[in-house]
């Protein structure tokens, strides 16, 4: 499994937006759909507390989702994480 895993949906805008991001910086990621697996959908919910998507983890640390995602690029920390 990559350092990041990302749960996501199918429609979800926000999820492909992440997706972008991850792409863009080629950092490799497991995508996890919870569309129609309610098994994955509650393992989400459980390892993160939330029941939006995305939900992103790196390095099994919960970050957060999309937006979150966007401000650890912004002021580097991203890369700081993926480099530990």
């Amino acid at each position: 499994m990559a350092d990041v895993v990302i749960y996501s949906t199918q429609t979800c805008t926000y999820c492909h937006r992440a997706k972008q991001l991850l792409e863009m910086k080629k950092i490799p990621y497991t995508e996890i759909m919870i569309d129609e697996d309610d098994q994955k959908k509650e393992e989400m919910i459980k390892k993160s507390g939330r029941r939006t998507v995305p939900q992103l983890f790196i390095k099994g640390v919960s970050i957060g989702g999309c937006d979150d995602l966007y401000e650890l690029d912004r002021t580097g920390k991203l890369d700081e994480m993926l480099a530990r």
